[in-house]
């Protein structure tokens, strides 16, 4: 059951998806207010702001939000990010990073709590797509409370993630701050995708990402972030299926990769391990030369800041020499 539930969780929440209430107690509130129409660079940040969230909803925002309540890990991690930790007073039973956001008030996972949530008295709430429509009356008692929601969209690439980042910095007051992170994002990724443009190409290598392990073995195919990060460093992904199929060992076994990656290290003991001394895989070619690696599935699923650590992880997993 931990297994399954892990897995469900990686696959609705997006990542890996899936990971104290109360304002700034050391600010006095009519200080606080007297900076909420400024951003980090001491400049006018521009309220009241309309955002058109992934719903296609119009949302206005009149003033910098004090108390934002976050839905997801990824949204977390943006908010934090963007130094906006004080700010968020209530978070996701599944959120895990950065430490602090385990110390804020939980309102539930995948069901989460209305009434905790208004108990929170929050300016924003910081929804997503992945789950918006499959809770949207919750949602709706939140907006009838007087309580304005961002869905905010639900990424499935590097663009996509710079706009969700863009998205929360926006409502949040910390627009040039999205935009700078934004920036050394897009940067250090170019960094990592120029240094893989060196790999030739007989040594380019075929991967396979494994994200849940045997009997049921599920894994990364096309349209996923984790297909995107392979292309990023010049790695081949066995799999050409759309999203996250099932697959049989026999077709591992005749794909035969260079390296196989798992992701599922956070609750299986000793993935690595138990990838190589499968029966019958000792022929494949990751198994013989010990290329079998795992990486924190947080980073490599989660559509936030650390996506792009999680590319380098990755680079550094399938190619060692080159990315140290």
């Amino acid at each position: 059951m931990r297994k399954l539930y892990a897995f469900l969780l990686t696959m609705l929440l997006a990542a890996g998806v899936l990971a104290g209430c109360g304002g700034s107690a050391e600010q006095p509130k009519e200080e606080k207010k007297a900076e909420e129409g400024q951003n980090a660079g001491g400049e006018e940040a521009a309220f009241p702001v309309t955002i058109k969230d992934a719903l296609d909803n119009e949302i206005t925002i009149d003033s910098k939000p004090e108390r934002i309540v976050s839905m997801i890990p990824s949204n977390t991690e943006i908010a934090f990010e963007l130094g906006l930790g004080e700010e968020v007073v209530g978070v996701s039973d599944f959120d895990n990073y950065p430490p602090e956001a385990t110390e804020k008030e939980k309102i539930g996972g995948m069901e989460f709590n209305v009434e905790k949530i208004i108990s929170l008295n929050p300016d924003l709430v910081l929804a997503h797509a992945s789950s918006a429509h499959n809770s949207e009356a919750g949602l709706q008692q939140l907006r009838d409370a007087g309580v304005t929601v961002l869905v905010v969209n639900d990424a499935k690439s590097f663009d996509q993630v710079y706009e969700s980042i863009v998205m929360v910095g926006t409502a949040a007051g910390e627009k040039d701050k999205a935009e700078q992170l934004v920036s050394d994002m897009k940067s250090k990724l170019e960094e990592i995708k120029t240094k893989a443009q060196g790999i030739k190409e007989e040594d380019r290598k075929s991967v396979f990402v494994e994200v849940s392990p045997a009997p049921d073995i599920y894994t990364a195919g096309t349209e996923t972030f984790m297909d995107e990060m392979l292309s990023a460093i010049n790695a081949e992904n066995i799999i050409t299926e759309e999203g996250w199929p099932k697959m049989d060992p026999e077709a591992i076994i005749e794909r035969n990769p260079d390296v196989i990656i798992t992701t599922h290290g956070y609750y299986t003991e000793d993935a690595v391990g138990n990838v190589m001394g499968r029966d019958g895989w000792q022929d494949i070619t990751a198994v013989k030369n010990k290329q079998v690696a795992d990486v924190d599935s947080d980073m490599v699923t989660r559509s936030g800041p650390r996506i792009i650590e999680g590319v380098e992880e990755l680079a550094k997993a399938v190619y060692p020499d080159v990315f140290k």
